[in-house]
């Protein structure tokens, strides 16, 4: 029998581990990335000395990445090492509170008792409910398709349902949030937790507390070679595999014939296939590439509101601060404020959260000597045709008269280089639909449930992976997609 071709479009994370598990499976396997390297977001930037991982900065759950090397008969560890943080998140509150989000449950505890004179209790308890939904949802609802009959024939499926009052899905985030916690300060910081999928804590149902479980179980941690080291690792492994990745090369068409895949279309060549897997945000996907084919769209999920943007500055700054880390927040003032006007007015707020990551403080070759290398971000709307020029200009105003502020330094001063990426340029970069990073929001209590399948119902050979459908986005979440889908895959 000759070997099956599978085509992937997209070398985003998801799509490169789609390729892995495919080869592994006797597939022959090429991967088709329009631009001229792989990892879509989880990609890097380098700039006047100075080098900044664009996009996904925050990494947990290792084990999804060393699972792709374990599958292939290698050892992960000759391929891609990394060190578990001490101190997940620094926390900076415009009253001077200052907290830092240990890894350890009992250290993380005590910590916001000392600081905010919230009971170390209320924490571990909270943390206990949050392990508590991942042991319901984890196995039933993130690692298997929710648009297969035989998800639901399995035990620990029924199991799970029977649980689902304990899911919290009828609250939303914040009400759950500020049941358990009295001070202010700290239902914010579990709140933040709602940003991780681009949705806002406000409307968002108290599911997504299963969020913080992820950090103060499994723990958060530091890729040796910072987090493009992700995608260089599972590239290579792809490589010795025999995935071939064609660069510079973008999929104009998936060919279809009597509702079956045929293959796919670029510039220059039909190039045939048995199975096409896109890893292209799936509005794209149909839009773009399924054109000719209306009558086998999705309109209701096509329709569904879309994730949160992000505006993000990458600045060298020529001095460093020993008060931050890895990963450091500084809060809004009014957070309320600040999701209303992303939400519902479609626009920035002028006391915008605030998040730096800064990978010089474990990998020192970021930066010059005595410099830091800030990723600066902010979550926005996406982008539904508003002036972006003028809110980036106002957004950076804001953030440098905030950071300034709450640091006693004047910032503005220290920016020696700068690059921007906003919902415009995110979008064309990366497929995303308005530049929405994690496709559809979860600002639904049944988001789970309403995400794109990872294969199509009316098109036979048409897998999805990747943010835009199940089981959402993020590192982990894509990677379990891809497991999801080449499962599929006979």
């Amino acid at each position: 029998m000759p070997q099956q071709k599978a085509v992937v479009i997209g070398a985003g994370i998801a799509g490169i581990a789609t390729a892995i598990r495919l080869a592994i499976k006797g597939y022959q396997v090429e991967v088709f990335e329009a631009n001229s390297y792989p990892g879509g977001k989880l990609s890097e930037i380098e700039q006047n000395g100075y080098r900044f991982d664009a996009g996904p900065s925050l990494f947990t759950m290792p084990q999804y990445v060393d699972e792709l090397f374990t599958l292939a008969g290698k050892n992960p560890r000759d391929y891609f090492s990394y060190d578990q943080l001490d101190i997940v998140c620094n926390y900076f509150y415009e009253d001077g509170t200052r907290l830092s989000a240990y890894a350890s449950t009992q250290q993380f505890a005590k910590e916001i008792e000392d600081k905010t004179g919230e009971a170390a209790s209320a924490v571990i308890n909270h943390l206990a409910n949050s392990r508590d939904i991942y042991d319901i949802t984890n196995h039933v609802f993130l690692e298997r398709s929710l648009h297969r009959l035989q998800t639901f024939l399995r035990w620990d499926t029924v199991r799970s349902i029977f649980r689902l009052p304990q899911i919290d899905a009828m609250r939303t985030m914040h009400k759950a949030n500020s049941a358990s916690f009295k001070d202010a300060r700290v239902v914010q910081l579990f709140d933040r937790y709602a940003t991780y999928n681009g949705s806002d804590p406000y409307q968002a149902p108290a599911t997504l507390n299963v969020i913080p479980h992820l950090e103060h179980h499994f723990g958060a941690y530091f890729p040796h070679g910072g987090m493009y080291s992700i995608t260089q690792s599972l590239v290579k492994l792809a490589e010795e595999l025999g995935v071939k990745f064609t660069y510079n090369s973008t999929v104009n068409e998936i060919v279809v014939d009597s509702k079956r895949v045929k293959g796919i279309k670029t510039k220059d060549e039909l190039i045939a296939a048995d199975t096409i897997v896109s890893n292209m945000d799936v509005w794209f996907t149909y839009k773009k590439l399924l054109g000719k084919h209306p009558a086998l769209h999705p309109q209701k999920t096509l329709s569904q509101q879309r994730s949160s943007s992000a505006l993000i500055f990458y600045w060298g700054i020529k001095k460093t601060f020993p008060e931050l880390d890895l990963h450091n927040i500084f809060f809004s003032a009014d957070y309320l404020a600040e999701f209303d006007h992303i939400w519902k007015k479609q626009t920035l707020y002028h006391d915008p959260t605030v998040y730096i990551n800064i990978s010089s403080k474990l990998k020192a070759n970021d930066a010059p000597e005595g410099c830091e290398n800030w990723f600066v971000m902010i979550n926005v709307p996406s982008n539904n045709g508003q002036n972006w020029d003028n809110l980036i200009a106002e957004a950076r105003a804001y953030i440098l008269s905030k950071l300034s502020r709450l640091l006693d330094e004047d910032i503005s001063k220290l920016v020696e280089t700068e690059s921007i990426l906003d919902p415009r340029s995110i979008e064309s970069k990366t497929s995303s639909y308005k530049g929405s990073i994690y496709g559809t929001s979860s600002n639904n209590r049944f988001a789970a449930f309403l995400r794109h399948a990872n294969q199509s119902s009316k098109i036979k050979g048409l897998h999805f992976c990747g943010g835009s459908v199940h089981p959402g986005g993020g590192i982990p979440l894509c990677l379990l997609s891809a497991k999801i889908t080449a499962d599929m895959i006979e």
